[in-house]
């Protein structure tokens, strides 16, 4: 079982961490990623590896989500059968709580194992809004709940090790993309009640409430905006058409053509990330099948909300907003879902052939 620390700028907690995990079981072998902290932090990692840890570093800072597969990608190479739990630097995960992490991963297969807080109590204010946003958004984005989207503290099975180094994202939007992509990939995720636990008001933290939680919910942000185009560009042709044919049918069903052939790019290239004539067909045709149903929903209600005397631009955002979780929530596992059995088994042929070595040190 290793445990992987990915740190930047760290304080004292993190030596004393180590040092605290190694005391409760001598045999956790723990790796520690600098993520480019610089030399006047050389300390607290010169300390970390005398009470046992492996460090390695990058020369730069490139985000957790690079430093996290820096590390996951170390110890496949020199550990492939181990199981990895990943935590945090700042103190905010008690070596308790890290072992309970990892005895449960063991017993799960191929399961995520969260390490889920509570967010009750005395929990400072932005980490208590920067999870609600996050919590809220990851629900509508992925259709189930997580209590707690942003914990550091994961357990690993070593067969999921393979497709988390292939999942994008370098800073904090990168466990966010884990668990978006989590079931399409074959896996599942299970939670384990942790303590919430702050230091100094979770002053050592480097997520930023705002910054980072527009991160995490990029790819709800960017479905958004492309919903938001396709509204616009709807809206537009649908009120120039019906002023000209003064007929409501015919011009929802025009102007939904239009905008369904600018939303498909949008959605295709830029929110769900498949590029190239790779499966165009296949996501054109489940498309074409969506935008119908959608049309004859969007009917439905125009005819149902102008009918009971709503004006044309009411009936219109009423309907639209209520489509839009469903729209997304389709898009996202049907028309652009990726073949998950051959991913998994493209994952677990990487895992089986992998090179096999017992080394947990490493020089800085």
């Amino acid at each position: 079982m290793h445990v992987l620390i990915p740190a930047y700028e760290p304080t004292g907690s993190l030596p004393r961490l180590v040092a605290r995990l190694r005391d409760a079981d001598p045999t956790l072998r723990v790796l520690v990623v600098d993520d480019g902290s610089g030399p006047q932090y050389a300390e607290a990692f010169d300390r970390a590896a005398a009470a046992g840890a492996a460090i390695i570093r990058h020369p730069h800072n490139r985000g957790k989500g690079a430093a996290l597969r820096s590390g996951l990608a170390w110890i496949r190479a020199r550990a492939p059968l181990d199981a990895v739990v990943t935590a945090d630097a700042d103190g905010q995960h008690t070596p308790q709580d890290i072992l309970a992490v990892a005895a449960r991963v063991d017993v799960e297969g191929n399961a995520l194992v969260l390490g889920c807080r509570a967010f009750d109590g005395d929990v400072p204010a932005r980490s208590r809004v920067g999870n609600a946003i996050a919590r809220g958004a990851f629900r509508v984005a992925a259709g189930w709940r997580v209590s707690d989207t942003q914990t550091g503290l994961r357990g690993i099975p070593p067969a999921m090790i393979a497709w988390l180094l292939e999942v994008p994202g370098e800073r904090f939007d990168y466990e966010q993309w884990v668990l978006l992509r989590l079931a399409r990939a074959g896996f599942s995720a299970v939670e384990v009640p942790i303590e919430t636990v702050y230091l100094d008001g979770n002053a050592s933290s480097h997520f930023r409430p705002i910054a980072d939680s527009i991160r995490v919910m990029a790819p709800t942000i960017a479905f958004a905006a492309s919903s938001l185009t396709g509204f616009v560009v709807d809206a537009a042709a649908l009120f120039l058409i019906y002023a000209v044919t003064g007929a409501l049918v015919p011009s929802v069903v025009a102007a939904r053509v239009i905008s369904a052939g600018i939303t498909f790019v949008l959605n295709r290239r830029v929110v769900f990330r498949r590029r190239g004539r790779e499966h165009l067909f296949r996501h054109l045709a489940a498309y074409a099948v969506l935008a119908a149903l959608l049309l004859a929903s969007n009917l439905a209600w125009m005819s149902f909300l102008t009918g009971a005397g709503l004006p044309l631009w009411l009936a219109k955002v009423v309907t639209e907003l209520g489509l839009f979780a469903l729209s997304y929530r389709a898009q996202k596992n049907a028309v652009f879902a990726p073949r998950t059995a051959n991913a998994v088994r493209s994952h677990a042929a990487r895992a089986d052939s992998s090179p096999q070595f017992t080394s947990s040190r490493v020089s800085s």
